[in-house]
């Protein structure tokens, strides 16, 4: 039986507070409007993103609302106007929309979008500012325009990538943000050539996946910081060719850096979101060219500081977001390079849960263990 045109209910986990647990609830689920998708999420991945909203610290924060934004499903219906899915298409909803229409999109310089931000932003839907999720009649607000804690979800059609229907969408999930945003840092941001040295702060999922990227690229060292020695065995399969735990040395953590590398690194990648990593990742960049790129988000209101000098001398300050990656775009083209084993993505899985051990699932993420704990939503 067709369920367009309806009102759907299933599950999903709310976020009713900030820190307290995530609740399965049934959740009734509006049909899309015009320039609306409807999506069945059969998998959702856990990433810190949903634990720093989820945790209050976030000033975008609503509550309560239906957190996830990594997670792959098959679209069940479409609003009036959307051309580019149809249902029965199988989609990756993508936090970083692409609408191809406005200033951002058409400037050639950019992955950002400024079509829907305004709306996704504040947990709502463009149409008609208001949410497609309630329970008896109270709103439940959208989170980072995608939602995917919940068996069905509804998204902006200009954020949504439709792929190769055989990809396996219990791994690419993963191609809806941390692993992309790595590998895109690598890439599109910083653009690092063969024979270059490379340093990476922080070896979770994204740290791991600019060591790939660096390693794809050519680069002569990749050398992995991180205070978990624990992480070192497993990096060097993500192409980590050398580590370095601060707690081991006296001296600044930039500082012995430089002294490995003649001088400095060609680019640094802060995967962490910590200011004072920041500063670090920077400073340890040779001086005249090296560049180093933001890709951890800290939190709101921290500020980055430096001495202009190290600017003046040539060092460059860069950030990402999503990798820089143009999402309907190219999502699909990193599914297709996944199924040619060009990029790793099943590594990146260490935990497979469902929907209703979603708390614990965060306890894992929070543990040195866990790279990405994939949820099954379906029953």
């Amino acid at each position: 039986m067709s369920t367009e045109g309806q009102v759907i209910t299933c599950k999903a986990a709310v976020a009713w507070e900030p820190n307290k647990p995530l609740v399965i609830e049934d959740v009734q689920v509006a049909p899309p409007q015009a320039g609306e998708v409807r999506i069945k999420i059969l998998f959702t991945a856990l990433c810190h993103t949903d634990a720093y909203t989820w945790s209050g610290k976030d000033p975008e924060g609503l509550f309560p609302c239906i957190l996830g934004h990594e997670a792959a499903g098959i679209v069940e219906s479409v609003g009036e106007g959307v051309t580019e899915v149809q249902p029965g298409d199988h989609v990756i909803p993508c936090y970083q929309a692409e609408c191809r229409e406005c200033k951002f999109c058409k400037s050639g310089k950019t992955n950002l979008c400024g079509k829907v931000r305004g709306a996704t932003g504040a947990g709502v839907m463009m149409n008609d500012r208001k949410s497609r999720f309630s329970i008896n009649g109270k709103p439940i607000y959208h989170f980072m325009g995608t939602s995917t804690f919940s068996q069905y979800t509804v998204v902006h059609d200009v954020s949504v990538a439709k792929i190769d229907p055989q990809a396996p969408l219990d791994k690419v999930c993963l191609l809806g943000c941390g692993v992309p945003t790595g590998l895109g840092a690598v890439w599109n941001t910083a653009k690092v050539e063969p024979g270059s040295i490379v340093a990476v702060f922080g070896l979770g999922t994204v740290g791991l996946a600019v060591a790939e990227g660096a390693k794809a690229a050519g680069a002569s060292r990749v050398i992995g910081i991180d205070i978990d020695p624990k992480k070192f065995d497993r990096a060097k399969n993500f192409g980590v060719t050398e580590f370095v735990n601060p707690k081991d040395h006296d001296k600044p953590i930039q500082q012995v850096l430089v002294d490995l590398t003649d001088g400095g690194v060609d680019y640094s990648f802060e995967c962490i979101g910590n200011v004072s990593v920041m500063r670090a990742a920077l400073e340890c960049c040779h001086k005249g060219w090296g560049t180093s790129v933001i890709v951890g988000v800290a939190a709101s209101g921290q500020e980055i500081s430096t001495r202009p000098f190290q600017l003046v001398t040539g060092r460059v300050w860069k950030g990402t977001a999503f990798g820089g990656f143009k999402s309907r775009s190219q999502v699909p083209w990193l599914v297709d390079k996944y199924m040619k084993k060009e990029i790793k993505v099943d590594e990146y899985v260490t935990h497979n849960m469902t929907l209703g051990e979603i708390n614990e699932a965060f306890r894992y993420m929070h543990g040195g263990d866990c790279l990405r704990c994939v949820l099954k939503m379906q029953d």
